[in-house]
């Protein structure tokens, strides 16, 4: 069974380097959401009676029944591999979320002072018709919040989509990933 992914140091550059905080999140579902049914697998206890050679003798139309998983064993993985990297994901969209709010940008004394020297340029579009376009550079943290906002939007599809597999495996409680997700935040702040 896979183990969460630990959390990164949370720093401004961390979040800063788009290529590491993809990577992070590419992992940290890797190892949980897009392996859940051979998580939800390792969680069966094996066959008491062993392999039955006349289960193969004929075709079977219908899909096979799954083993239902022990209840326990459900509740162990969602509490102690599901749910935590859910919420190691969610601190650094979180975090990093703050991070692009910052209105201390680092580059934005460099983009102003790029828009003031386009403004004093003399362009003569007769000798070159593109000279005059001017396209100015995105703000780090502008990049950053679109990064992040695209990233929550992928991590509810894919959390929902875990959650429908794991309640059709561990049995329907109900509750859909959102509630789940806080009412074990909310039993962990209570212990």
């Amino acid at each position: 069974m896979s183990q969460r992914f630990n959390k990164p140091s949370l720093t401004p550059q961390f979040c800063f380097n788009e290529t590491a905080l993809r990577d992070f999140l590419r992992l940290s579902r890797s190892t949980i959401d897009d392996s859940i049914v051979q998580n939800l697998n390792a969680l069966v206890t094996p066959a008491q009676a062993g392999f039955d050679p006349s289960s193969t003798a004929a075709r079977q139309i219908e899909p096979a029944r799954r083993k239902p998983i022990d209840q326990d064993a459900c509740q162990g993985f969602k509490d102690n591999v599901l749910l935590p990297s859910w919420q190691t994901r969610s601190d650094v969209l979180n975090y990093c979320a703050g991070v692009a709010l910052d209105p201390q940008d680092p580059d934005l004394l460099l983009r102003e002072a790029e828009t003031a020297k386009e403004r004093e340029r003399v362009v003569n579009e007769r000798l070159d018709p593109y000279s005059g376009r001017f396209f100015p550079r995105e703000a780090r943290t502008e990049s950053l919040g679109n990064l992040v906002r695209n990233e929550r939007g992928v991590e509810g599809i894919i959390r929902a989509r875990t959650w429908g597999l794991v309640m059709e495996r561990c049995g329907d409680i109900g509750v859909g990933w959102e509630e789940a997700l806080n009412r074990w935040r909310e039993k962990k702040e209570d212990k």
